[in-house]
């Protein structure tokens, strides 16, 4: 049986992880990867220039925060996107999403289904654009590529 001290640290620790992941967000979110114009959180980019597979998601075509909408089970869903790198002439799209979990299992099924989701989402609107979802873990910047599956 849990005691009262076990909920309240629980709580503490969810809101502890919340408010970090939201932190780890807003500094992403301002980081742009563009040789003498690169600009954001220098801990950050040094982080991202030692994983070159990152490079990409935090140049200068890349978007961050990026609204989706649609339709998928007869259900409308709104979300919003980490971060979105089209690239036309190729006819591709790489969707990332930041994970701040040092856990990597505890909710990965979720997350799974979340970046399908998105995939999902942006097939509907580049039905002939090859599309793969990641998911990049900050606490050791590694970056998973997530299966593609239709919703």
């Amino acid at each position: 049986m849990k005691t009262l001290n076990d909920i309240i640290g629980t709580y503490a620790q969810e809101r502890f992880a919340t408010t970090a992941g939201t932190q780890m967000h807003n500094r992403l979110r301002r980081v742009v990867i563009d040789g003498d114009n690169t600009t954001g959180d220098s801990e950050l980019v040094a982080q991202i220039l030692a994983h070159p597979e990152l490079v990409p998601f935090f140049s200068p075509v890349s978007r961050c925060e990026v609204p989706i909408a649609g339709i998928l089970n007869n259900e409308f869903i709104s979300r919003r996107l980490d971060r979105l790198l089209i690239d036309e002439v190729a006819r591709t799209i790489r969707v990332l999403d930041y994970k701040t979990d040092t856990d990597t299992h505890r909710f990965y099924t979720k997350y799974i289904a979340q970046i399908q989701e998105y995939i999902s989402l942006l097939k509907m609107i580049y039905s002939d654009y090859d599309i793969q979802g990641y998911i990049l873990w900050t606490h050791d910047f590694s970056l998973e590529k997530v299966p593609v599956k239709q919703l």
